[in-house]
């Protein structure tokens, strides 16, 4: 029997392995050498294309315009500008033709950055010029041209000139109240010496009448100043025992005592340890010397100067106390009995000045209400007392104030006895006190006020040496600087610094020849004549002459 024609098909080989997984002892299944149909010859018409698992050659790619195309066997393509010959194309060549259009596109947009780019740097420009615009504007709104700035400083130096003038040899700058007040000082201790010399059984009432004049003026005006709480002073509280003392209880030799001690004890010396002055034109330093001064000047009196049958009749304590033999039960002048009895008020107004003053009113005093206190450590901070007392805590610093002001007082009471007893050493202490408030009050004349003054004229004249020898002829704390000026060249700005300088000159300012021969400084003339030159207001050249340094101020000074 004739075997079967072998046909073109595939021998698999059985395997019970999964199919997709190939192995070393697998068969590969492969299309019969001898069947394959030549590389020329036709496909059949209805042939189908039937998958196998042997790896095959790729078929021919179709051509593409895309140059990324991933069917293409060359991986050049995807780069190149222009495809492999064998794959050119009618419209690859005329895509050639195209390069024209391209560049222009190119130039365009190249055309259309720059224009941007210009755009933006005429905008930039334009608001720069704005800002430097406005800043120039604001600029000058607030600061003025140097023309107006050297009409403004030549009326203010004017001014001053005319002011200082007036005030060193106008009378009318002394109100009708400092005239007031400086006749009445000065007649104040005119009486006061012709009532202890030629009447001192009468220099009570004197003291007692002008006590009601001055305390409530003094009450009325440092109330109103917020000085109030100087009015609880021991000095206040001194004056009040003595016209209980005279008026009230004359027979109390202890009351008589205590008020003796404390008025030559703290009372005579506070007017060192305050720098009490005698100023005649001033109403509150002649009420101030009045408060500490007087009390002595009446006991003086009371004490040394009366009639013993005077003084038995209308004083019988005094007459006691002197007539009384050393150890007896009424001899009260001697240093332990002074002491202990001058002790009880002190204490008693110490402790009340404490409860109703420093504790009620801290917070006030807080606030910056002054006090002796304040006053005190403020004024003595830098004496070794004083920094002793400050370098201590808070809570102990107006207990360890308290503590020294007692211990102040005691000494100052020790050589009370003496002058209780001795008539001239009385009188010598109370010359001793007197000098030095007049010492103090030729000292506000002359060193403060005088030289205050002094100072003023030399540091007007220092302004105005500065204004004149400026390069420019203005002043160089007042003037702006040109070169600061936006859209103004160094030039155009210097330029206008001297026409304004020379025109302000000529103006009025060459009129004075000199620093020393400004008008109604070097000579008397009335402010009419001056046409033109420096003067100035208060926040003039008195202000430069100031700034700077403070001017000494008297303090408060006023009470123990």
């Amino acid at each position: 029997m004739e075997e079967p024609e072998a046909s073109n098909t595939l021998r698999p080989v059985q395997s019970h392995k999964s199919e997709g997984t190939s192995t070393d002892s697998e068969a590969i299944l492969t299309p019969d050498p001898g069947d394959t149909p030549p590389l020329d010859a036709s496909p059949p018409e209805h042939a189908i294309d039937t998958p196998t698992l042997a790896p095959t050659s790729p078929k021919s790619p179709k051509l593409s315009r895309q140059p990324s195309f991933s069917g293409s066997s060359a991986y050049q393509e995807d780069w190149d500008a222009m495809p492999p010959l064998d794959r050119l194309s009618m419209l690859d060549l005329l895509d050639n033709f195209a390069l024209p259009q391209q560049l222009e596109k190119l130039q365009n947009r190249f055309s259309a950055q720059t224009e941007k780019v210009r755009k933006s740097r005429e905008a930039l420009k334009k608001s720069s010029n704005m800002a430097r615009e406005r800043m120039v504007d604001e600029w000058r709104r607030r600061v003025p041209s140097a023309e107006e700035q050297l009409d403004r400083y030549r009326k203010r130096m004017r001014t001053s000139v005319d002011k200082l003038g007036a005030r060193w040899n106008d009378t009318k700058s002394i109100t009708m109240r400092e005239k007031i007040s400086f006749i009445f000082g000065v007649m104040n201790i005119f009486m006061s010496g012709y009532l202890i010399g030629g009447h001192p059984e009468i220099f009570h009432l004197w003291y007692t009448g002008q006590i009601l004049y001055f305390m409530p003026i003094r009450f009325y005006t440092y109330h109103k100043r917020g000085y109030h709480y100087f009015l609880a002073d021991l000095c206040y509280f001194v004056n009040f025992l003595l016209l209980l003392s005279i008026w009230v209880f004359p027979n109390s030799k202890r009351l008589f005592t205590a008020v003796y001690c404390l008025a030559f004890g703290n009372n005579a010396v506070a007017i060192i340890m305050w720098r009490n002055s005698l100023v005649f034109h001033s109403f509150d330093k002649v009420t101030s010397l009045f408060i500490h001064i007087m009390p002595c000047a009446t006991l003086h009196c009371i004490v040394h100067l009366l009639d013993p049958e005077v003084q038995r009749e209308r004083y019988p304590a005094v007459w006691t106390i002197k007539t009384s033999p050393p150890g007896s039960p009424t001899a009260y002048a001697n240093v332990v009995s002074m002491l202990a009895w001058s002790t009880i008020p002190y204490l008693f107004w110490q402790l009340s000045y404490y409860f109703f003053i420093t504790v009620r009113r801290r917070e006030k005093i807080a606030a910056g209400r002054p006090t002796s206190f304040t006053w005190l450590r403020k004024s003595y901070s830098k004496v070794w007392i004083g920094r002793v007392v400050l370098a201590l805590p808070g809570p102990l610093q107006e207990p360890a104030f308290m503590l020294i002001q007692y211990l102040y007082a005691v000494l100052t009471m020790l050589p009370c006895p003496l002058w209780f007893y001795s008539r001239y050493a009385s009188s010598f202490f109370l010359v001793v006190v007197f000098a030095w408030s007049v010492h103090n009050g030729s000292s506000y004349y002359i060193d403060v006020f005088g030289k205050r003054f002094q100072k003023e004229l030399e540091a007007m004249k220092a302004e105005v040496a500065k204004w004149q020898n400026s390069p420019d002829g203005h002043s160089p704390l007042l003037t702006p600087h040109p070169e600061s000026v936006a859209g103004l060249e160094d030039a155009d700005a210097k330029q206008l610094g001297q026409d304004a300088a020379a025109r302000t000159l000529d103006d009025g300012a060459s009129s004075v020849g000199s620093v020393d021969n400004i008008p109604l400084l070097s000579e008397e003339k009335p402010a009419a004549v001056v046409a033109s030159g420096v003067e100035l207001d208060d926040g003039g050249a008195m202000d430069v002459a100031r700034r700077g340094r403070k001017l000494p101020v008297e303090p408060i000074m006023q009470d123990s």
